[in-house]
């Protein structure tokens, strides 16, 4: 379940965005591409075109389990939906370096993954 506490906020087009203390979205209705792109600089990650694609079966996941996945079924879905190369834990490091489900979940837009810490 996604935090209520705001501590921060994130300004994206003029628009307040309000961050839990991790800086996960508190209004999960908040998020677009623009919210992506400012949480991935925030980061350091150029978001690029595998990255989105990643971004998208993450929040088709969401809208059908209602909870963000953790490492393993994020594997799993980014395998079945993209293929074997790219539903491999390496490919997902890559992207979103040390921790792939949390990193990606937060710049979906989506809660902290309820399995990691």
């Amino acid at each position: 379940m996604a935090s209520t506490e705001i501590t921060r906020y994130l300004t994206v087009s003029e628009t307040e965005v309000g961050l839990d203390p991790e800086g996960y979205l508190v209004d999960l209705d908040q998020w677009s591409p623009a919210v992506a792109e400012a949480l991935a600089e925030e980061e350091g990650i150029e978001l690029g075109a595998e990255h989105w694609e990643v971004l998208e079966v993450l929040r088709a996941f969401y809208v059908k389990y209602e909870m963000a996945p953790a490492m393993r079924p994020l594997v799993k879905a980014v395998g079945r939906e993209l293929g074997p190369d790219k539903g491999r834990s390496m490919h997902l490091m890559r992207l979103f370096p040390d921790s792939p489900a949390k990193r990606a979940a937060r710049l979906a837009g989506l809660p902290k993954p309820s399995n990691c810490l």
